[in-house]
């Protein structure tokens, strides 16, 4: 086998339409925040964003801005609002989805009084 040289590996290179260099703005063009586009995908603002999945304000303006990044913690919960944004907002917010509420309910048994062993309600002694 015959080793290129480096010219021909450069021109090579130059001759893959996939495999284009970047340009120099695209070099210089920042990636945009995880956060951002999923905030953007469900059409809420900042604040609609923060109000509804309960992130302070702040640290989602950091993330957007590139100021900080989200720790691990957070780039999985990201992550869970990107895969299923409604199930999340409701889990956040205490309103439990229907028909789990209805089986949390049903499992829930009645309280234990006096009043119910006297009448044999309950065969828990007290």
């Amino acid at each position: 086998m015959d080793a290129m040289t480096d010219a021909q590996v450069h021109e090579a290179a130059l001759a893959d339409p996939d495999a284009q260099p970047m340009t120099e703005a695209q070099l210089a063009r920042k990636p945009v925040a995880r956060s951002k586009i999923i905030r953007r995908a469900l059409g809420l603002t900042q604040e609609q964003f923060c109000e509804r999945y309960r992130i302070a304000i702040g640290t989602l303006r950091d993330w957007e801005q590139g100021k900080t990044e989200p720790d691990q913690t957070a780039r999985a919960y990201l992550k869970t609002i990107a895969t299923d944004p409604e199930s999340i907002a409701r889990m956040v917010s205490g309103q439990p989805h229907d028909r789990l509420a209805k089986k949390a309910r049903a499992a829930v048994p009645a309280p234990v009084t006096r009043a119910s062993v006297r009448r044999g309600a309950t065969k828990t002694r007290l």
